[in-house]
């Protein structure tokens, strides 16, 4: 497995690309490393994914009603995939809910 800095570095147009174009590049190639050949995740491996690269937001979120939902709705239908548009919203809904989001914004404050 190639590390993720290296797959960047290959990607020509983000040479000189913005931070935010990088960080959606870095989503993008974190999933499509863990996406089946149809280009999609599993429920659980969608869980799995989340819990190791994505854990610092999703820590002390276990008690919240939101999350709650979030996770059981990937523990259902496991036979059902999920698609890029579908992480991509879930990575967005745990983000929006987390703690570490208002940690984030005090950084900008502390300045």
């Amino acid at each position: 497995s190639i590390p993720i800095a290296k797959q960047l570095a290959s990607i020509k147009a983000l040479g000189k690309g913005s931070d935010l174009e990088k960080a959606f590049a870095t989503v993008a190639l974190v999933y499509n490393n863990n996406a089946d050949p149809e280009g999609k995740l599993s429920r659980a491996e969608t869980k799995s994914l989340l819990q190791t690269q994505f854990r610092r937001f999703i820590q002390g979120q276990e008690n919240k009603p939101k999350y709650q939902e979030i996770i059981s709705d990937l523990d259902e239908e496991p036979e059902n995939k999920i698609d890029f548009e579908d992480f991509m919203m879930t990575l967005v809904m745990l983000t929006l809910m987390s703690d570490l989001l208002q940690e984030i914004k005090n950084v900008k404050n502390a300045k």
